[in-house]
């Protein structure tokens, strides 16, 4: 199902000048389309809207240690809380952790990458409101966090 990611502010990448009243549409697990909202909704008539308040942009690449916690599982979920949707090869050194990022569809990099926004790229998206607490984060076109 394709999905508009509505914000009051969209980056395509974090040093990006944001878009105001924008959106990024989102179809299966790849981006569909980054613009205005009315245009985004002309283009995709009857797609599901989803509105976040704060800035909508890449999630981000976590560089470090995944947090510690009781499961792999769970280790990987304190990730995408932190508005990752991607990790490197190097914190995920156990079959099981590996097993973990995989279903859950993280990414697992050899190296850091510049993230970004792009058509036709991943959709890996996070929120962040003013504070820089992750709101949501969507890991391959999929809601993977949300906080309430």
């Amino acid at each position: 199902m394709l999905t508009l990611h509505l914000a009051d502010a969209v980056r395509t990448a974090w040093d990006a000048a944001p878009l105001t009243g924008a959106g990024v549409a989102v179809e299966g697990t790849r981006v569909a389309a980054v613009g205005p909202a009315a245009e985004l909704r002309q283009r995709f008539p009857g797609a599901r809207e989803r509105h976040w308040p704060g800035v909508l942009g890449p999630a981000r690449v976590h560089e470090g240690p995944l947090p510690e916690a009781p499961s792999p599982r769970e280790r990987v979920h304190a990730v995408l809380k932190l508005g990752a949707a991607a990790v490197l090869a190097a914190a995920v050194d156990t079959p099981d952790l590996r097993d973990a990022a995989r279903r859950t569809d993280v990414a697992v990099l050899p190296a850091v990458r510049a993230a970004a926004v792009v058509p036709g790229g991943r959709a890996d998206l996070a929120v962040f409101d003013a504070d820089g607490t992750c709101l949501a984060t969507v890991c391959a076109g999929r809601l993977v966090h949300r906080r309430r």
